[in-house]
């Protein structure tokens, strides 16, 4: 497994497994598979609803906490005050059964974030996150949080997959030694992904999926990814991304498919943030 090496020196595992849309029901299990295909970084979120289950197979696998990168998030409603967000990390960590996480992010750049942020800055000082970082933040908003504060964010998780690749704003936090990390690498399968046909040309010479291609595009650029499966097969194939290599042309291929635009939904729509910030944390 490649890592990467964030700010702080913290390494990190440039691929991992998310628990996003997975029932805290099949969580448990879906991570204790993960793990045993030799996964060793796990994303979760307070807003998910699963954490407990996350930290149940982290105990059930009988690896060593120490050989396990663990990421959760801070959801806006926790985060009115600092004395808030202190508490739902805290909350976060009792759910894990940890007592530190490898990675605390601001899951959405909503709300008193500055507030969360110096509070999270401390929680970096008392070791209950070995690193801090935010998601979703677009360049601006990154770029005046970093010049507001001590420390710059290790992390920023954002949507980037081949039809919203991001690369500005992968410009803008190399210039400020911030990581970028993708959420949503295979668009949920929207726009065809598994089916377009330069994807699957370029798969096709290569004796690789789609879904491998997508992640080996994302890793020769240096963009941290967590893919989500619950399916064992998909798993393995998903890990099976190190021992082969895109050429220049097909990267050059690929960045044709950017549309510059989410397939999701846009952060900057009034509608969007009155919505995210209307919605309760799980």
């Amino acid at each position: 497994m490649h890592n990467v090496i964030l700010n702080n020196g913290v390494e990190m595992p440039i691929l991992g497994f998310g628990v996003f849309q997975i029932p805290d029901d099949e969580t448990q299990a879906a991570v204790e598979a993960a793990l045993a295909a030799g996964y060793r970084h796990l994303d979760t979120a307070a807003s998910y609803g699963n954490e407990e289950a996350v930290g149940r197979a982290i105990v059930a696998s009988g690896i060593a906490r120490s050989d396990i990168f663990v990421t959760t998030k801070l959801w806006i409603q926790s985060n009115p005050t600092q004395t808030k967000a202190r508490a739902a990390l805290e909350k976060s960590l009792e759910r894990l059964g940890l007592d530190a996480v490898d990675l605390y992010l601001i899951h959405q750049p909503f709300g008193d974030y500055y507030g969360s942020w110096r509070a999270m800055q401390t929680a970096l000082g008392e070791g209950l996150a070995r690193a801090i970082g935010v998601s979703n933040f677009q360049p601006d908003r990154l770029v005046d949080l970093i010049e507001h504060n001590e420390i710059a964010p290790a992390v920023n998780q954002i949507e980037t997959h081949p039809f919203f690749q991001r690369q500005i704003d992968q410009d803008v936090m190399r210039e400020r030694g911030v990581q970028i990390e993708s959420w949503g690498p295979f668009a949920e399968g929207r726009n065809g992904l598994f089916t377009n046909p330069e994807l699957s040309e370029i798969a096709a010479a290569r004796g690789k999926s789609v879904a491998q291609v997508v992640l080996r595009w994302l890793i020769q650029r240096e963009v941290v990814v967590i893919p989500k499966s619950v399916r064992p097969e998909r798993l393995a194939e998903n890990l099976d991304v190190f021992g082969f290599e895109l050429t220049a042309d097909d990267m050059s291929r690929i960045a044709t498919l950017d549309t510059g635009a989410s397939v999701f939904f846009d952060h900057r729509d009034p509608a969007m943030v009155s919505w995210l910030n209307g919605r309760r944390e799980a």
